[in-house]
């Protein structure tokens, strides 16, 4: 009897984390793959439509950026009304992406990408944290990996949909309703398992003020430079691909390309799990990265930018997950704190991303400039973690 009831609890234990973990994969799906990362797709049908300029849409993904900024310092420094805020951002999500199916200025989508951003900011910082907590103490830490999946599965399937929504000649009105309509239908799946009152924040357990000592400092600064360094291609793949070959079905393909990557690099970063430690892990996904950026710009036609799409995307979760990860092995007692702080840093690199490129452009009419800078900054965030103390 006494073996029965043990297996027992450990189904009902490895239910729970199965749980968990798909509520955190579905959030981040909805508040960052849909929410904040199907605004790539739309720079191209926004533009042909009149609604942006190239560097009108830098401004607006760099608002965007600010929004995040905003959404991750608060999530990390709140202690009340902490659930509260994760629902917001969730709901938001859904609400702000269906909202702007209603607007046409560049103006107006700036100011529905700052509240979205704002939104994501608190969902991502606080699901990570939640999960991170919930499936370590549940014996289930490996399953935190498979949360950080959900941007790259969102951008792949909001990828996709661009794909079917160019195909069948919606307008950007239309397509950001269908990205909505989605995002609800996956938030109506998981949002009674999101946390209830108290799973984020117990005062009374509260750890001393976290100690930044020189290695967790690098890790913001080469988390920060991780933010800056994707983030231009992660915008401007889209537009690059229109650019290049306007009548070529290929570019419809250049972003669930980078999705599809995202996914199968957070698999291939369970698979090595054991190889290296996590910071050298980090610092040759980044160098990685550097490679994608410099070839989306220096290698002519298809090739460049499919090779930035692989490497970019496929580096683009491994990092947000190995980061994490790296921050939590040196500082296990500051889980959330330490999450928003890295993601405002990132925050803050992914807020100038854009606006480098918005000044590149209005300058010298080009994208790569500024994505050179983007790749030289990635390789400085790698050399700063490859050592770990």
């Amino acid at each position: 009897m006494r073996h029965h009831a043990d297996n027992e609890i450990v189904t009902i234990g490895v239910n729970v984390a199965a749980r968990i973990a798909l509520t955190g994969f579905l959030v981040l799906v909805v508040a960052m793959g849909i929410g904040r990362f199907a605004f790539t797709p739309q720079v191209p049908l926004m533009i042909s439509e009149g609604q942006l300029t190239l560097t009108s849409a830098g401004l607006v993904a760099a608002i965007n950026y600010l929004g995040y900024l905003v959404g991750a310092w608060d999530a990390m420094r709140a202690h009340r009304r902490v659930e509260l805020r994760l629902m917001a951002g969730v709901w938001g999500a859904v609400l702000l992406t269906l909202l702007s199916a209603v607007v046409d200025t560049a103006l107006w989508h700036a100011v529905i990408r700052f509240l979205l951003g704002w939104a994501s900011g608190w969902a991502m910082v606080l699901v990570a944290a939640w999960s991170n907590e919930q499936l370590a103490h549940l014996g289930k830490p490996g399953l935190s990996a498979a949360v950080f999946a959900g941007p790259g599965a969102g951008i792949f399937i909001s990828g996709l949909l661009a794909v079917g929504i160019h195909s069948l000649g919606l307008d950007a009105s239309m397509a950001w309703r269908v990205y909505g309509l989605l995002a609800l239908l996956f938030v109506l799946l998981i949002v009674r398992n999101l946390p209830r009152k108290g799973e984020l924040h117990r005062p009374e357990t509260a750890p001393d003020p976290l100690v930044l000592n020189a290695p967790l400092k690098r890790l913001v600064w080469s988390y920060s430079l991780a933010g800056f360094g994707y983030i231009l291609p992660a915008t401007f793949l889209s537009q690059m691909a229109h650019a290049r070959f306007p009548d070529s079905a290929f570019a419809q393909f250049v972003w669930p390309i980078f999705g599809g990557a995202a996914v199968i690099g957070i698999g291939l970063g369970i698979a090595s799990r054991h190889l290296l430690h996590s910071n050298q892990r980090l610092a040759l996904v980044l160098w990685l990265q550097a490679l994608g950026v410099f070839a989306s710009g220096l290698l002519p036609g298809i090739s460049g930018l499919v090779l930035g799409a692989l490497l970019v995307g496929g580096g683009f979760l491994c990092a947000v997950q190995l980061s994490l990860q790296y921050g939590r092995e040196m500082a296990p007692q500051h889980t959330r704190y330490l999450a928003g702080l890295l993601t405002t840093g990132y925050a803050v690199g992914q807020l100038v991303g854009p606006a480098l490129s918005s000044l590149s452009t209005l300058l010298t009419h080009q994208l790569e400039p500024a994505l050179y800078v983007a790749g030289a900054a990635l390789i400085v965030g790698g050399g700063l973690v490859w050592k770990r103390y």
